[in-house]
């Protein structure tokens, strides 16, 4: 977990370091776009599933898959700024 969270600092800190203020392109638009809403749309099932479980089985036996899915939440963020930003560099 630390070193997923390390990671994203590191990669928000690059983001800061190499912001650009290049216009973006449609299909750029368009990707980061989709990126966000597939985003959401995992994070809205995986709680979903954090829900169901903590329903069946109990908090404490869904403690770990909580985390888990949190943590892939984190990762699906960086994944979609990393490329946002990768976008507005490469102009």
């Amino acid at each position: 977990m630390k070193k997923q969270m390390l990671l994203v600092a590191g990669i928000l800190s690059l983001c800061m370091v190499f912001s650009a203020h290049a216009e973006e392109t449609v299909t750029e638009k368009i990707e980061t776009g989709s990126n966000k809403a597939a985003d959401a749309v995992k994070k809205t099932y995986r709680s979903a599933k954090d829900k169901t479980c903590e329903m069946v089985n109990g908090k404490m036996d869904c403690a770990a898959k909580k985390l888990k899915h949190k943590a892939q939440n984190a990762a699906d963020k960086v994944g979609t700024k990393a490329t946002e930003v990768k976008n507005e560099v490469t102009k």
